[in-house]
């Protein structure tokens, strides 16, 4: 392993909820009158959490959202917490197959509730043992500020420089690169079109990952 440590973003490259997500909002924002696709979606809504996702929706429509987004958003976050989102392909053997001494953690934008959840239900419950991280909990500057990511590697006990981060969207890869860390940019969710990888290019990630074997491979 030619890192000190491994920082893994968690929606887009452990499971597939980027997929699942943008298209259930491209959904409701074309039920709205307001005509979006789910690459819309992918281009201006992945990532981001919290007031930043609300003030990009609301931008995108030019005006506040309707009451009945809100139910309409709890509701579905219960679906997927009830039924689970499944893993992105090759997510689960690769992780299996890190050597169980190497630091590792998640980084997310979304709840450790959530992330925790998801684990179990692609039966990696146990792998990140305490290391899982939210810039909704952890951090006063989530992404895409770097500030996640420096919390996660102090607490895994390595430095930020030898690190290597996996990350898909553009703003968690803004942050990523900010951090200092090694920014591998992963395009092997489902969610990722074939101009993905030159947008993460052009964010300054080290490296374009199209699967998890690629992800190996660049690892050493």
């Amino acid at each position: 392993m030619n890192f000190a440590g491994l920082i893994f973003d968690f929606d887009g490259v452990l499971i597939e909820s980027e997929a699942v997500g943008n298209r259930h909002i491209a959904d409701y924002l074309t039920g709205i009158g307001h005509p979006t696709t789910p690459e819309d979606s992918y281009a201006n809504f992945m990532g981001l959490s919290g007031q930043q996702f609300i003030g990009a929706l609301e931008r995108w429509i030019d005006r506040p959202l309707p009451e009945d987004y809100y139910p309409m958003r709890a509701a579905e976050d219960a679906r997927a917490m009830r039924e689970g989102v499944g893993a992105v392909a090759g997510a689960v053997r690769f992780i299996e197959r890190l050597p169980a001494d190497l630091p590792k953690a998640i980084a997310s934008s979304s709840s450790t509730a959530w992330i925790r959840r998801h684990l179990e239900h692609i039966g990696l419950a146990d792998a990140f043992g305490d290391h899982v991280y939210s810039g909704k909990e952890h951090v006063a500057n989530g992404k895409p500020a770097p500030d996640l990511y420096w919390h996660a590697a102090a607490a895994i006990g390595v430095d930020i420089a030898p690190c290597a981060i996996l990350e898909d969207s553009p703003v968690g890869a803004t942050g990523a690169v900010a951090s200092g860390a090694h920014v591998i940019g992963f395009v092997g969710g489902a969610h990722c079109g074939p101009d993905h990888a030159a947008r993460l290019r052009a964010i300054g990630v080290h490296d374009i990952a199209e699967d998890f074997d690629a992800v190996a491979r660049l690892l050493g």
